[in-house]
């Protein structure tokens, strides 16, 4: 009896040790319907409906092949599958509608299966554009909008929202945004495209998953992943890449390498970037107001007006950057996958270029100096996944981070002495818990999680006379030692109603502690307060429906909430604007809200032709805007030697966006494809005395279309980029006080010219190891700006790159 017992232990074991279960490498949900058959086909099986299937018929060292319509095909032997925990990973086909998604949950989803709108950009696409930076990668969707001060910026629109109202997270962990102003923002071109795997941009809110912040839209970037050796290889994997690159139109000259060495557990990723930029050339044709006819030089001890020989030359703005990012990954096997990563960004001093064409009343150039000091960024995290099947989660991933990021302004007025600089510093904690679980009845899956952030400012100010170096303290931009911190649950679902209907909601709590300390600049102000002490929670909560109408017809609906708490930045900044208004710190504020709803289709026509629309709409209630203000009973304070207005950010607008997006992807004949999007923007702001004035962020028409050819080691892409215009009672009366930002209509009015570029870019593959790319943009030289850029884009640039990799 004793024997047959073990003989039966045994029986089990043995049995269990064949059953294997295939499952998809980015979501871990298992897929049915594959098809396992050896070499010559003799032995075959076939997965459930929960990606099991049982392989005892094959032997141990005989190679199985894995075969489904929408994965990849792959081999294992069954020594190596049972050594991998009897699990095997595939990987999907590329295909638009069943791309992976990891943004909207943190996990893989598939994009068919979302109920928002979400554009992707791969790597690929970084290798054929060829952006100089994050901001310019992203302006290469068609879909995100960048405005520009200076050449070293970029700072991204989405749906009507920009900058604060936008949240920026790598690999999943949100940039600090303790300090990110209403403005436009730079922070952006510390990611290194090169480093990028893919970008992903959610279009519209993100609140219940990323919090304070996600109102407009969510930027997704992720960086590569070290690889590891495969099972049936032996030795080291060892392979990277090295680039070299220049542009024409600001004498860009980059270098790029990166190098990973991969065993079966441990995986090493170095990569490193050098940039160096000249001052940019502007287009021969357009508007003569965005010429710069003359600068300003400090010659002999005195500021210099100097004439420009050359006004299409951009003066000061070329500036170089370095970007540096180091990963470790341990496997110890099919349960635990540990990364660690260290990313270091720094730039060069680079001028505001907008501000240093800005004139004050009587016509001439307001500022000797105006620029930032080195933008610097550190990154170091820690992220955990673990495979599971427990009770809780099928999938758990741990992340902790510190970031450090310091960036400074540095300004002196023509004709005096005294430099004026103010630098700041933040250090930025995070940790999240997140889980996926999909429970027994395979109708539905969860999503949750728990979230802290803690970000810490210093804020110094001083004064240096160029000509003595007598040096004292002034006034900070930011209240020093001042903090704001989060702390949110939150839970999304998955549920499939019917068998072509999904469900997609979710629900955050966010709890928000926020410290600011005046004292140090009342010691220069007479502020009636010393410290602020803010405490208070929000909910948000987002549904959508995903209904398969047909093979052809997708049709989706999403409504939900977001919400942005205000920052460092809106309670406390003093900020000179620079056309006479000095903006004060406002203790007295609360979050704004957003309610969003969007409707969208998508059409595919047997993977031919491909369609898609989105109509959506978003109030906006408690709107953190700059408005007049008192302190101490008077509306105008001394600052800087000159009576300026006073100003502050106050929960005093309500605004409302709506808007029209459109793609098209159509397969013809000869290896063609052509390609486009279109979107359409609107929006109104109401004021205190109930008049409807333009959104300041909201862009005007703009999109692209390509016509691209691919065959055998060619890619030829034709293309155009097009914006519609603003004329001046379109403009935001924020932007409109900034005439060095526009153009002059026959009224002598500024406004934003409509304009578009001509482009040519082409690849083609040497061999295995050469790549080689160039690109012709703005072929006619037009000379144009971005809506409300203070810097003209390239004129006709020629973009040459050589890519080795081994």
């Amino acid at each position: 009896m004793r024997h047959t017992f073990i003989l039966l232990l045994l029986i089990t074991f043995t049995s269990q040790a064949q059953q294997i279960t295939v499952l998809d490498i980015d979501t871990r949900e298992p897929i049915p319907s594959v098809t396992l058959y050896n070499e010559d086909k003799s032995i075959s099986t076939i997965t459930d409906f929960d990606g099991k299937a049982d392989i005892s018929a094959f032997a141990k060292a005989e190679k199985i092949i894995f075969s489904e319509v929408a994965h990849q095909k792959a081999s294992y032997t069954k020594a190596q599958i049972i050594a991998y925990d009897n699990k095997v990973f595939l990987k999907q086909l590329e295909n638009s509608l069943g791309e992976i998604i990891l943004s909207v949950s943190k996990f893989g989803q598939k994009k068919s299966d979302i109920s928002q709108k979400i554009v992707g950009l791969s790597k690929e696409d970084i290798e054929l554009y060829n952006p100089q930076t994050a901001a310019d990668l992203l302006q290469t969707s068609g879909q995100v909008f960048v405005q520009k001060s200076q050449l070293g910026g970029g700072s991204p629109s989405i749906r009507g929202y920009s900058t604060n109202r936008l949240l920026i997270t790598l690999d999943g962990i949100r940039f600090n945004t303790a300090i990110f102003r209403g403005g436009n923002v730079q922070n952006i071109i510390s990611i290194d495209p090169f480093a990028l795997e893919k970008t992903e941009v959610i279009l519209g809110p993100g609140s219940v998953i990323y919090g304070s912040d996600a109102v407009g839209g969510v930027l997704n970037f992720y960086t590569k992943k070290p690889q590891l050796l495969k099972t049936d290889s032996v030795g080291l994997l060892v392979s990277g890449n090295a680039l070299a690159r220049y542009s024409t139109a600001n004498s860009e000259k980059t270098g790029h390498f990166d190098v990973t060495i991969g065993s079966k557990k441990w995986a090493f990723l170095t990569s490193a970037s050098f940039s160096d930029y000249g001052d940019q050339r502007q287009g021969k044709h357009g508007p003569d107001a965005f010429l710069r006819n003359e600068f300003v030089r400090r010659i002999d001890g005195q500021d210099v007006v100097v004439q420009n020989d050359d006004p299409l030359q951009q003066v000061s703005t070329g500036y170089t950057s370095y970007n540096f990012l180091q990963k470790v990954r341990y496997t110890p096997n099919n349960t635990w996958d540990f990364n660690f990563n260290v990313s270091y960004a720094i730039t060069s001093d680079y001028d505001r270029y907008d501000r240093l064409t800005q004139r004050d009343e009587d016509g001439n150039l307001r500022s000797a100096e105006w620029f930032y000091g080195p933008q610097k960024w550190f990154l170091t995290s820690l992220q955990i996944n673990k495979e599971g099947s427990g009770r809780w989660y099928d999938r758990v991933q741990a992340t902790v981070a510190f970031q450090n990021s310091e960036e400074s302004r540095n300004d002196r007025r023509f004709g005096r002495t005294s430099l004026r600089s103010r630098t700041e510093r933040v250090n930025a904690y995070s940790a999240a818990l997140d889980f996926t679980k999909k429970l027994k009845n395979r109708k539905t899956k969860l999503n949750y999680g728990l979230e802290y952030v803690y970000n810490y400012v210093n804020s110094n100010g001083s004064t240096t006379d160029i000509e003595t170096g007598a040096f004292e303290r002034t006034d900070t931009r930011y209240p020093d030692g001042s903090s704001w911190q989060s702390l949110a649950v939150y839970v999304t679902g998955q549920f499939n109603l019917a068998p072509k209907l999904k469900l997609n909601t979710g629900l955050r709590y966010n709890e928000l502690f926020i410290f600011t300390d005046f004292r140090g600049n009342n010691l220069f102000f007479n502020f009636p307060f010393e410290e602020s002490r803010l405490d208070f929670g929000n909910f948000t909560g987002s549904a959508g429906l995903n209904y398969e109408v047909s093979k052809t017809v997708l049709l989706k609906t999403n409504l939900s909430t977001a919400f942005r708490a205000p920052n460092i930045d809106d309670l406390g900044k003093v900020f000179d604007s620079g056309d006479g208004d000095l903006v004060i710190p406002n203790p007295n504020l609360k979050a704004e809200y957003a309610y969003n709803a969007e409707i969208g289709a998508v059409l595919n026509f047997n993977n031919i032709v491909t369609f898609d629309a989105n109509v959506y709409y978003s109030k906006l209630e408690n709107a953190l805007v700059r408005r007049d203000f008192t302190l101490n009973g008077s509306s105008t304070i001394e600052f800087d030697g000159e009576t300026v207005n006073i100003e502050a950010v106050q929960n005093a607008g309500s605004a409302r966006v709506w808007g029209f997006e459109a793609g098209i992807d159509i397969t013809l004949p000869h290896n063609f494809n052509l390609t486009s999007q279109f979107n359409i923007t609107r929006g109104e702001q109401k004021e205190e005395d109930g008049s409807l004035l333009p959104v300041r962020h909201v862009a005007p028409t703009f999109g692209n279309t390509h016509l691209i050819w691919k065959k055998d080691r060619w890619i030829l892409n034709a293309f155009v980029n097009y914006n519609g215009a603003l004329n001046f009672e379109d403009l935001s009366p924020e932007v409109s006080d900034s005439p060095e930002l526009f153009a002059v209509d026959a009224n002598g009015n500024p406004f934003s010219p409509k304009w578009y570029t001509l482009n040519l870019s082409s690849q083609f593959k040497l061999d295995e190891h050469w790549n080689l790319t160039a690109n012709l943009d703005n072929i006619t030289d037009q000379r144009y700006r971005t809506y409300a850029s203070g810097i003209s884009a390239a004129g006709r640039n020629l973009i040459l790159a050589a890519k080795y990799s081994f």
